[in-house]
């Protein structure tokens, strides 16, 4: 029985398309180019896809043959060399889906790709370039006049922007879900041993895998969540006729990772946002909520902290949250046919028992478990009746869904009006949103899989004691979600979302032992480095829904934003209003071209032709539904039962029938993460090393001042950042330039005047309240001095870039400190050798981590490396000979394997 699952690792990561006038050959490959599997695609029907996978895995010499027999036997002519029969028509890195509008399939190839992030080993990729390649041949090619155009808008979604995928991590799920599910079948494993293998379920792909003998490791591979996937459409077709490996699901939305140095010490901070395809589209075309709960502009947004340091789901520290935002779930509308900027609020259908915000939150309940909190940003308080309406509505459905819920399981509801509070010049925003923030966090908990540490139990938090969640024996599990939501999700939402995160990053610094106290300062490396994580986030949501970035950011929150930002402001409210007026229905187009939602169809009108694609998103208006759920219990009973906890992640009959189990030997490829990652097989330099250009928050953002805490939880001035004292020359003056035109300029604009033309104004409940604004974080402004210390010589004495002359001798007061240090750490690593085993490596020459520290929740790991075997090193020493100029004579099987691969290549 092995001790430990591994994810199932994609053996379909490279392909090449062969082509012949009869077939597409799909050859796709793992990494280490071992194992390959081949796809049949024919091209003499004109309207119908078939495809053949023959599920057998062939070695590269048998592809070789398999491809020359197929060369030979296509040629025109037996036995003639000059034209071939077999074409290599491209190369790709994936297969995005199969597509049909009048004629006849497309296939989709992603042919260039971008390593975004890495979590535990498990690379994720952003797709970069795509092909369409056309399937049936000119021979039977039946020709339709709207055929281009149904092309064009297509293509119109563009998949090099901002699409990401993964071979072995499921993007679809979150931290939580996936790191579950490596735990969930190993329990289930345990018990079901000694039972008869008839059950109600079958996770296994292999008959009779249990009775298997021998030592292994079982690879898990879990059904992705379908809201989050964009190319489930397009993969649907093959799903039940080629193997698993072929389908390589993406997600929409945005993936960044930024590197925390923390005195040498790296943590990454991944930011992943996955973004619905369910009722998916434009700001003022997708409002609200469809027939079946699901919301308009829905993003999922998850933070994941985890120690560089160690590369591996079961011995290595990860934490992660996860919040959401979307559309406020009501039928509601805007009519965008008058022009106006901001187009009057409808209520298009009544829904007095609240029907489909039940359907929304109990998908929640599934997902994420309870509390649900909802913090709603719309305004309150209004002239002319504008956003007020959808509060209203909101606070009356969830008041009517709360009376059949449990007491402990309520929907909890937050309202605060943050337009109003962003223009009082007496009331902070961001203190207000930290306050919020804290409770939350508190109520929801977060997800670590490492249990407390015991720097946390030597000095406990209060704050840490009062945590919310689910406590494990391996760590904590975050139960319930907060759903944030203003009008559009953009601006205001993603401001509360940062400070939100925040909060919860603080709390998971101090899970792991990072910081002594939960709690994160603004103008400290670490904070700016997750603020611009953030903003990036911020404005890639932004483009993709309302057509421009954040228009309110921050800084601008935090009343420190530069004088120029206000021109700013106003160019990408004028491209968010133009991206609405002129190109958002074109883009709608080919969102529901793109998710399946319209299939062209022969003799039908074409998409070009609808009046409103209403009738699509709202699938109740075209045929009857099934019985309606009960108006009082509106929420599925196998949910509620488990609630906190998601049902999504409760080990049940119908998850277990979700994932597939396969027992691997432990060398095997498809679970290898080591070699995945580190690639030994291959020639890699260090500039294309994907983590050597991540943001680093001591590169770019502490400041390389003689005399600076390097800590980044060290509360800097506003002008001591990395980004505005050092880099090139240009950025140097650009900087010095700034700031004394900032120390001249007048003072910038009030937040009524910024605000005046983005989502947080109606224009309408303007307010005049205090007198002078109150700046959370004073800017200092510089004079022209200022320039010749930043342009000054780098090359420094010793004693002052150091602190010390290194070539002085130590004192004896510092040699007698140092002799002490080492005393104590030969004796805190200290062990006795005749208590340990014989060999603390398994005879097999498997890799152990030892821990070297007393405390087995966190310590630090040592690595004895493995046996070299008598064959590798007289190799190693005919290598180092070699390099000398004495060469080893050639034996018969080298000679025998030359002239092998002379006949071969030229013969």
């Amino acid at each position: 029985m092995p001790s430990a699952a591994a994810p199932i690792i994609s053996s379909v990561q490279k392909l090449v398309l062969y082509e012949t006038r009869a077939r597409y050959f799909l050859v796709g490959s793992n990494n280490a180019e071992t194992k390959y599997r081949v796809l049949k695609i024919d091209r003499t029907e004109p309207k119908d896809l078939v495809i053949i996978d023959d599920r057998h895995v062939y070695t590269q010499q048998e592809v070789r043959e398999l491809l020359g027999r197929l060369d030979l036997g296509n040629r025109t002519k037996m036995g003639q060399k000059g034209s071939s029969g077999l074409f290599r028509a491209v190369s790709a890195f994936g297969v995005v889906g199969f597509v049909r509008f009048l004629e006849g399939y497309y296939i989709v190839l992603i042919t260039k790709r971008r390593k975004m992030a890495d979590i535990g080993g498990h690379a994720i990729y952003k797709v970069e370039d795509t092909n369409m390649i056309y399937i049936p041949n000119d021979s039977v090619r039946v020709t339709h006049p709207d055929e281009a155009r149904y092309l064009r808008i297509f293509q119109n979604v563009d998949l090099s922007s901002n699409f990401y995928f993964s071979y072995s991590y499921d993007l679809s799920h979150s931290l939580q879900y996936n790191l579950t599910v490596l735990r969930m079948p190993l329990e289930m494993l345990k018990s079901e041993t000694t039972q008869n293998r008839q059950e109600s379920f079958d996770i296994f792909e292999d008959e009779g895998l249990i009775t298997q003998g021998g030592s292994g490791v079982f690879g898990i591979c879990s059904e992705p969540y379908m809201k989050y996937v964009w190319n489930g459409e397009l993969l649907d077709i093959i799903k039940n006729t080629v193997h698993r490996d072929w389908l390589l699901y993406i997600i929409h939305g945005f993936c960044g990772q930024s590197k925390l140095l923390i005195y040498g010490r790296p943590v990454y901070v991944t930011l992943i946002a996955r973004r619905s395809s369910k009722f998916a589209g434009t700001r003022f075309l997708k409002r609200g909520a469809n027939c079946e709960g699901d919301v308009a502009n829905e993003v999922e947004t998850e933070q994941i902290l985890c120690d560089a340091s160690v590369m591996s789901f079961t011995a290595g520290s990860y934490s992660s949250y996860v919040q959401v935002r979307g559309s406020v779930p009501l039928y509601w509308s805007q009519d965008i046919s008058t022009m106006m900027p901001k187009p009057p609020i409808t209520l298009d259908q009544a829904d007095p028992f609240a029907h489909v915000a039940a359907l929304h939150f109990d998908q929640m309940f599934q997902r994420f478990g309870s509390p649900i909190i909802i913090l709603n940003l719309v305004k309150e308080r209004e002239k002319r009746k504008h956003e007020r309406i959808l509060s209203e509505e909101l606070v009356a459905a969830v008041t009517y869904l709360n009376q059949f819920l449990p007491p402990e399981h309520t929907i909890v509801y937050i309202p605060w009006d943050m337009a109003k509070y962003t223009k009082s010049k007496l009331c902070n925003v961001l203190d207000r949103l930290n306050v919020i923030a804290e409770s939350v966090v508190k109520k929801t908990g977060f997800f670590v899989n490492r249990p407390d540490s015991y720097c946390s139990i030597l000095r406990p938090d209060e704050k840490w004691n009062e945590l919310g969640g689910c406590v494990i024996p391996t760590g904590r599990l975050q139960t319930g979600i907060l759903r944030t939501n203003c009008v559009d999700c953009l601006d205001r939402t993603n401001t509360a979302q940062f400070m939100v995160g925040k909060c919860a990053l603080a709390y998971q610094l101090y899970s792991l032992g990072l910081i002594d106290k939960p709690n994160l300062q603004f103008d400290t490396d670490a904070v700016r480095l997750f603020e611009e994580l953030y903003e990036d986030h911020g404005d890639t949501l932004s483009l993709q829904y309302g057509g421009s970035q954040l228009v309110h950011r921050v800084k601008t929150y935090r009343k420190i934003a530069p004088w120029t930002q206000h021109s700013k402001d106003i160019m990408q409210t004028l491209s968010r209003y133009y991206s609405n007026a002129f190109s958002d229905a074109d883009r709608q187009d080919s969102i529901n071209l793109f998710l399946g939602v319209f299939h062209p169809t022969e003799g039908k009108p074409h998409l070009w032709e609808l009046p409103t694609d209403f009738y699509l998103h709202h699938k109740n208006t075209m045929r009857l539904l099934p019985t309606r759920r009960s108006y009082t219990y509106w929420w599925t009973p196998e949910v509620i039962k488990h609630l906190p906890l998601p049902y999504d992640e409760v080990i049940c009959a119908v998850n277990l029938k979700k994932l597939i189990v396969k027992k691997f030997h432990k060398y095997e490829e498809e679970i290898d993460i080591h070699n995945e990652f580190f690639r030994p097989y291959e020639l890699s330099s260090f500039d294309d090393t994907f983590c050597l250009a991540m943001t680093s928050s001591a590169r770019d953002f502490m400041p390389k001042t003689v005399g600076i805490d390097p800590s980044p939880f060290t509360v800097r001035k506003p002008d001591e950042t990395g980004k505005s004292v050092l880099g090139n020359k240009s950025n140097r003056e650009e900087a010095v330039l700034q700031r004394k035109t900032a120390a001249s300029a007048p003072p910038p604009p009030s937040e009524e005047a910024v605000s005046s033309s983005s989502e947080d104004d109606s224009g309408t409940d303007r307010e005049e309240e205090g007198s002078v604004s109150q700046r959370s974080t004073p800017v200092k402004m510089t004079d022209a001095g200022d320039s010749a210390k930043v342009t000054e010589n780098v090359v420094q004495p010793m004693k002052e870039l150091y602190g010390i002359n290194l070539s002085d001798g130590l004192s004896e007061e510092d040699f007698s400190i140092y002799s002490r240090f080492v005393q104590l750490g030969q004796s805190q690593h200290k062990q006795d050798k005749n208590s340990q085993q014989p060999c603390s490596r398994c005879s097999d020459g498997v890799i152990k981590l030892t821990p070297i520290s007393a405390f087995s929740q966190d310590n630090i790991y040592e690595v004895q490396p493995p046996r070299v075997d008598r064959k590798s090193t007289e190799i190693f020493q005919a290598h180092i000979q070699a390099s000398q100029g004495i060469m080893q004579p050639l034996g018969k099987e080298d000679s025998a394997m030359y002239r092998e691969y002379i006949r071969n290549r030229y013969l």
